[in-house]
């Protein structure tokens, strides 16, 4: 592992295990702590292009060497722009869901847009050109028209913060996780990265006792039309239990604190929970209990009349406390081809749900100690060496779901939903995994 210590830290906290701010109109969407000590402007652009040039003009130039290197830039820094190249050096390498990285990029990018213009960024991964045409010219100018944005509304520079790696929206972490999960999956080629397969999951998790969602025991399924005749209006559908291509599960509903909080025809709201862990690195068997830990909460707070709760209210947790910390929204990054939306989400705070008027913000999650223990439980049986996982996890009322929480499924390439976490840790992990993969043949 490469540890530096000739800059300092640098890097906004998000601790939730900081002392919560109490229930009041007054909660913060994540504590601050001061901003680092960042060049200026002009400096910032200079050694961003500088570095990134460097890297691919020189694509064998590994992080532990940029690490070493005489920037007077932090870790963090140097570590963020330094996996911005990652999807260009693994370009035609096979990805562990798709047959290459760069098919997978335009796979989970299609339906994702430039906030502010609508422009899927999936445009940007038709080639390498354009992924280093995005990365070079395209990312710096949408700092500096969301500069330009910040100044008209009076509001706090963040050009060189985010043009640096800090305070970064919730799409750069999840692409900064994908990388980095890609990378492990390719140098180490293992068995965890099964479980993104949903079927593979739900039967090592019934191996394992690990509470989820319950499956039918069906062999099938025939669904009909209540009014079309004539052999129309009917479908079947094979268990995948019994060989089949479906997952047969019955419909689970809220509990009924989840449901207070939510409109009357809200979808099934889930919890996004991010554990890492730090046996990624080591070797088969070698894992401890100890090696897995929380990152960060989200309730996902369903909207009026969604089918899923990916059109929602996120709501952080304090994953020590469970108090529910002020919301926010991402649907803005999911308005492909609608160029009038919000441009920063990070400014949209809320206390209550935009559809009820009920209060979510300030109350707490009594059973997080028990949904924390599942997720860090779950990712030491099921898939110890897999760096970082996100579970979605449902509060219910069912009476075969014993304690009423269960696992619906679990997520690899996974973002945090604008969760409150430690960054700090977090980054350390990130710089790492990426060393010790890079190190290995």
């Amino acid at each position: 592992m490469v540890s530096r210590s000739r800059s300092p830290s640098r890097s906004r906290s998000r601790s939730s295990q900081s002392k919560p701010p109490p229930p009041s109109s007054s909660l913060n969407l994540s504590p601050k702590t001061s901003p680092p000590p960042l060049p200026s402007a002009p400096l910032a652009l200079y050694y961003y292009l500088t570095i990134l040039l460097r890297l691919l003009l020189s694509p064998s130039i590994s992080l532990s060497t940029l690490l070493n290197s005489s920037y007077p830039l932090s870790d963090i820094t140097l570590t963020y722009i330094y996996q911005l190249t990652i999807p260009l050096k693994h370009w035609s390498k096979p990805h562990y869901r798709k047959g290459t990285y760069q098919q997978d990029l335009k796979d989970n990018l299609v339906n994702v847009a430039v906030p502010g213009t609508g422009v899927p960024l999936s445009y940007f991964v038709f080639c390498k050109v354009f992924y280093g045409g995005f990365i070079l010219v395209v990312v710096p100018f949408i700092l500096f028209i969301q500069e330009i944005h910040l100044k008209l509304l009076s509001k706090p520079s963040s050009f060189t913060l985010n043009l640096l790696g800090y305070d970064l929206d919730w799409c750069s972490l999840w692409r900064i996780n994908c990388n980095l999960t890609h990378l492990h999956a390719l140098k180490t080629r293992d068995v965890g990265y099964e479980m993104e397969n949903k079927w593979s999951f739900i039967l090592k998790s019934e191996s394992l006792s690990i509470p989820i969602s319950p499956c039918l025991p069906y062999p099938g399924l025939c669904i009909k039309h209540k009014n079309e005749e004539g052999g129309l209006g009917i479908n079947f559908f094979k268990n995948a239990r019994d060989g089949g291509e479906w997952i047969i599960q019955k419909v689970i509903r809220n509990s009924d604190f989840v449901s207070e909080m939510l409109p009357p025809k809200s979808p099934l709201s889930t919890f996004r929970v991010m554990t890492i862990s730090h046996a990624c690195v080591k070797k088969e068997g070698e894992e401890e209990r100890k090696d897995f830990e929380e990152l960060s909460v989200v309730f996902r707070a369903g909207r009026e009349g969604a089918l899923t709760d990916h059109d929602s209210i996120l709501f952080p947790v304090s994953p020590s406390t469970g108090l529910i910390l002020p919301g926010t929204i991402n649907k803005n990054w999911y308005s492909t081809y609608s160029p009038f939306t919000t441009l920063r989400s990070q400014d949209v705070k809320l206390e209550k749900h935009p559809d009820t008027g009920n209060k979510i913000a300030g109350r707490r999650i009594e059973e997080i100690k028990r949904i924390v223990e599942i997720c860090t439980d779950a990712h030491f049986k099921a898939l110890p060496r897999v760096p970082i996982v996100g579970w979605d996890v449902v509060l219910c009322s069912e009476e075969d779901v014993p304690g009423g929480i269960c696992l619906l499924e679990v997520n690899l390439s996974c973002n945090f939903f604008r969760g409150v976490f430690d960054e700090d840790k977090w980054w350390r992990f990130v710089k790492e995994v990426i060393v010790e993969m890079e190190g290995r043949d």
